[in-house]
């Protein structure tokens, strides 16, 4: 039993994006596909395979607590110093680290709202308190809102860009702005856990905003774009008495030996270019996605991430069960909307075809 701190008494449970195989047992279906939890449809490139293998044989050792290799490979590859780079086991790992770091019950983290569902859960685990700013009407952040609700009590801002789930995405002249504005002890950290899906035109963090201000951070992960979602690995890049901060709460050997491996493989030119092309693959499928709802009556606002964001409202969870016992499993947000990963071309005209049979726009 013991005696559970109220915080953590309090805390919803993270849900993650139902599985296929869930929804064939609840709707008594078979061959259902998830596109719930916005993971890469193909398989990590061949390098990255082949070294998670051989890694595998190294099993009876402790991985390196630090993974010294990735921060070298990173900074290297980032032109940064490796101080300023950090590694967890995946970028959401380091979120609840620089929460951990950063904020004592009653601080409070200001984030734009709808946002990664995370959040709450890693500031509320703390006893902070998060300050949710409303999107626009467009889905969009108002980061003058953002800039507003910071406070003497605020330690952290959380931008998600591309903004999981709506996909919208803010340039980094914007929160330069943005940054600009805020007192200099307020650590802006941009979650880039989609950047590899946006447009190049939006800006480079690490180029254009760590130079000029201590006071930012750059989440990034490789789940997403090099299809490592199940080996947990990602990377912060920071001012280094933000990372040595972020380091002192690492759990011991939190980051695997095989995701370090597969993290050093993904960096190779050889797995990058193979990743390169599923993420066109991927772009160019969400552009027919998009275009295909658009043609349907459906208002789509712009996505850069690897994702569609579809407001519903009161109809949300309606339609998800609909899709679900057509064999779509889809990520609701009960009585706001649904987020549909893209997946291969197979996949997404099952989406289209099932959404055409349940919903019409309106």
């Amino acid at each position: 039993m013991g005696r559970v701190r109220p915080a953590v008494d309090a805390l919803p449970a993270y849900k993650p994006g139902k599985a296929a195989e869930q929804a064939e047992r609840e709707h008594d279906i078979a061959e259902a596909i998830k596109l719930a939890s916005n993971e890469n449809p193909y398989p990590p490139p061949a390098a990255v395979v082949d070294a998670v293998a051989a890694a595998c044989r190294g099993g009876n050792i402790y991985s390196d607590h630090r993974a010294t290799a990735v921060r070298e490979a990173l900074a290297d590859r980032l032109r940064l110093a490796v101080e300023q780079v950090t590694v967890g086991a995946g970028s959401v790992a380091l979120l609840y680290q620089l929460a951990t770091a950063f904020i004592d019950p009653g601080d409070e983290v200001v984030t734009p709202w709808i946002s990664f569902e995370a959040y709450p859960i890693s500031v509320h685990t703390m006893g902070g308190r998060l300050v949710r700013v409303p999107l626009t009407s467009s889905h969009a952040f108002d980061l003058d809102a953002v800039a507003a609700a910071v406070t003497g009590r605020t330690k952290l801002v959380f931008l998600a860009t591309p903004n999981n789930p709506t996909g919208t995405a803010v340039s980094t002249a914007a929160v330069a702005r943005l940054v600009e504005r805020i007192p200099e002890d307020v650590v802006v950290v941009v979650d880039e856990a989609y950047r590899e899906f946006a447009d190049p035109a939006l800006g480079d963090p690490v180029t254009d905003l760590l130079p000029r201000f201590d006071n930012v951070a750059v989440a990034r992960t490789f789940s997403k774009a090099y299809g490592l979602a199940s080996l947990r690995v990602g990377y912060v890049m920071a001012h280094p008495e933000v990372v040595s901060a972020i380091d002192k709460c690492l759990i011991p050997f939190n980051v695997n030996g095989l995701a370090q491996a597969a993290a050093l493989a993904a960096l190779s030119d050889e797995a990058a270019a193979e990743a390169q092309a599923n993420i066109g693959a991927i772009r160019t499928e969400r552009s027919r996605v998009v275009a295909a709802l658009a043609a349907g009556g459906w208002d789509i606002g712009d996505t850069e991430a690897n994702f569609v964001w579809m407001q519903l409202g009161e109809r949300t969870d309606d339609v998800c069960i609909a899709l679900e016992q057509r064999g779509v499993v889809v990520r609701p947000f009960s009585g706001v909307g649904i987020r549909v990963t893209i997946g291969t071309p197979a996949q997404n005209d099952r989406f289209l075809t099932a959404l055409a049979e349940v919903a019409r726009p309106g």
